[in-house]
């Protein structure tokens, strides 16, 4: 009686690393990582060795060396006494700043403009439709002149809060508007101050998680929770026990008028605020068909199904339309956050010292090392946009549709 046996496995052989298809592909990604490799690692050579011919040795020491120059606005003490590498990470901070500002303004103005050019209003959803020609074809640059102009030139000098009868006013005695900049007030944080920030940042993680608890419930049993009122409570009541059980420990310092300028308080500087709303008024329209495209994207027979269902529209779009739209929002969503942060390099037009101000542009001409500066600026914004891109990625994969 003969029995039936697996074939023998064939012997490997070079060959087969081209001529086998289960090793082929294998064999060229390899052969081209390499041949990648060597082309950077010769590019580097190559510079390395035109730089020593001209004298020039790569060397980061300057950033140990003193910056000597003023920075105006910045999150962190900075000297001129300070060193370099102090005054890029100003800039590190105020660029990732702006870019913060920037993203979050821009979503909320892109998902607002993007739901009312849907909107059955005529007026309404013209304007809107106006708003995103004018913004997304001026370039980004023009805007950022012309916001940080009206700034500069609307708004009153300091002199103007001064005397009996001011032509000028502060905004509840706690904010000032003028031509130098915003001034608001200063939190003063004493001992305790950090378990109300606790308590406040836990309440706002008990939003979320209340409001994500109310869509299951609504999903899996049909039964609506209402959320507004408890999320009020929670936003509040927590916060506000916790800080005058703990003696009141975070105060806030007031700008006033001394001598020919405010003193106290937070100085936003008009650079920073026509950077800010410049790049989120233009990043906002390219959101805003972002968000309109998700939209359109998702059938009408869902707005249909949840009218049927007595549903209101402004929980139709809330709970049926957009979860399903952000799966064609999220992709280009991401190159717009990408676009903005690298768009703020543009700073200089207004005199704001980011990363591009410090390292790439007075650091660079004091000390003269282009090469190292430029090297570390790529390097900086490679770090940042795949940091962003990673993260935002994430995101996408939560949402997206799940196979089976």
């Amino acid at each position: 009686m003969s029995t039936m046996s697996d074939p023998s496995q064939p012997v490997f052989r070079l060959s087969m690393l081209v001529n086998d298809t289960r090793y082929r592909g294998i064999t060229f990604q390899i052969i081209a990582f390499m041949a990648i490799v060597l082309l950077f690692g010769w590019m580097a050579w190559n510079a390395t060795q035109n730089l020593a011919a001209l004298g020039q040795n790569i060397s980061y020491g300057f950033l140990g060396e003193q910056a000597g120059y003023d920075i105006n606005q910045k999150l962190i003490p900075y000297a001129s006494t300070d060193t370099h590498l102090r005054a890029a990470v100003v800039g590190i901070l105020n660029t990732l700043l702006v870019a913060f500002l920037g993203c979050v303004t821009a979503t909320i103005i892109g998902v607002v403009v993007g739901i009312l050019r849907l909107s059955k209003n005529w007026l309404v959803a013209k304007l809107m439709s106006g708003y995103v020609e004018i913004f997304r074809n001026v370039p980004v640059l023009i805007w950022i002149l012309i916001i940080f102009s009206v700034m500069s030139n609307a708004l009153p000098a300091p002199n103007a809060f001064r005397g009996e009868n001011p032509s000028a006013s502060m905004v509840m005695d706690a904010f000032a508007f003028t031509n130098r900049g915003v001034y608001i007030p200063r939190p003063v944080w004493e001992p305790g101050s950090f378990l109300v920030v606790a308590v406040f940042i836990a309440s706002i993680v008990g939003i979320f998680a209340l409001r994500r608890y109310a869509v299951k419930l609504l999903f899996d049993t049909g039964r609506e929770l209402k959320t507004f009122w408890p999320s009020i409570g929670l936003f509040f009541v927590p916060t506000l026990l916790a800080y005058f059980v703990l003696g009141r420990p975070i105060t806030l310092e007031y700008p006033e008028l001394r001598g020919f300028n405010f003193q106290g308080g937070i100085q936003i500087f008009g650079s920073l605020i026509g950077l800010w709303f410049a790049l989120a008024l233009y990043t906002g329209a390219f959101i805003a068909e972002n968000v309109r495209a998700g939209i359109m994207a998702v059938s009408k027979g869902q707005t249909e199904a949840a009218s049927a269902l007595g549903m209101r529209p402004g929980r139709i779009m809330r709970l049926v339309i957009l979860p399903q739209a952000l799966r064609v929002i999220i992709p280009p969503l991401i190159s717009q956050y990408l676009n903005l942060t690298k768009n703020s390099s543009l700073a200089a037009a207004v005199g704001y010292m980011d990363i591009t101000g410090t390292l790439g542009g007075i650091t660079l001409n004091q000390t003269g090392r282009s090469f190292e500066a430029i090297l570390l600026l790529m390097l900086f914004y490679l770090i940042i946009s795949l940091s962003i891109a990673g993260l935002m990625n994430l995101y996408n994969n939560a949402v997206k549709l799940k196979e089976r």
